[in-house]
């Protein structure tokens, strides 16, 4: 399962609550407010809306984080455009009109995206989702592309792996907490028997000073 759980938004706070499971269970297209454990997960799942839909995704922003450099945010979109129609100039300098064709494609991209933000580790909500494009949609994947459930397989994959190094962090974690408190505990001893040594050297050194001298 790719989804953790869509959450609800509220407008005035700004704050998810979980929905109720009954509500996750049909969840076709991405919501502004549904959870993923990563950004993975979230791209494979965008990825295959976009390929049951008809149109492909590139990526649009990336953001990291000033601290650890770390991904924070993540935006998709559709790499499709609406389809132009020909110009008298095309069959003038074709350098020019490689350059013009270039301004058009990319002023015309579709607007059709998805932004996703990440909360916390494991926790991505999709923060924006716009699904109307202004071009028409394929009605068969392209040549080549794999099926969709393939997609499906991978999106599982990816969050048993996930779910996997988890774990493993986790067992890790405790390792060194443990470890931890045994070297603590070997310096509270170690330190006791430092401060028994000393007070044995000071009763010595009591005791000799007290001995009369010789003459």
């Amino acid at each position: 399962m790719y989804l953790l759980y869509v959450a609800k938004m509220d407008n005035e706070t700004g704050r998810t609550e979980e929905a109720d499971s009954s509500e996750t269970n049909c969840i076709e297209e991405a919501q502004v407010g549904m959870v993923f454990e990563s950004e993975e997960v979230a791209r494979a799942f965008y990825n295959v809306y976009a390929m049951r839909m008809g149109f492909t995704t590139r990526v649009l922003s990336s953001r990291k984080s000033e601290r650890d450099g770390s991904l924070i945010s993540r935006g998709l979109g559709c790499r499709m455009s609406p389809p132009r129609p020909p110009s008298p100039s095309d069959n003038q300098n074709s350098d020019k009109v490689a350059a013009k064709h270039q301004r058009d494609h990319k002023r015309d991209l579709c607007t059709a995206m998805i932004l996703i933000k990440r909360e916390k580790p494991g926790r991505w909500v999709v923060a924006r989702f716009v699904k109307e494009h202004n071009h028409s949609l394929v009605a068969s994947l392209p040549s080549g592309c794999p099926p969709p459930d393939w997609k499906d397989r991978k999106i599982q994959e990816l969050t048993t792996e996930l779910r996997a190094k988890k774990k493993l962090s986790a067992a890790y974690r405790d390792q060194l907490l443990s470890l931890v408190n045994d070297v603590e505990n070997q310096n509270g001893h170690l330190s006791k028997r430092i401060h028994l040594v000393l007070k044995n050297l000071t009763e010595l050194e009591a005791k000799r000073k007290s001995l009369p001298k010789e003459i």
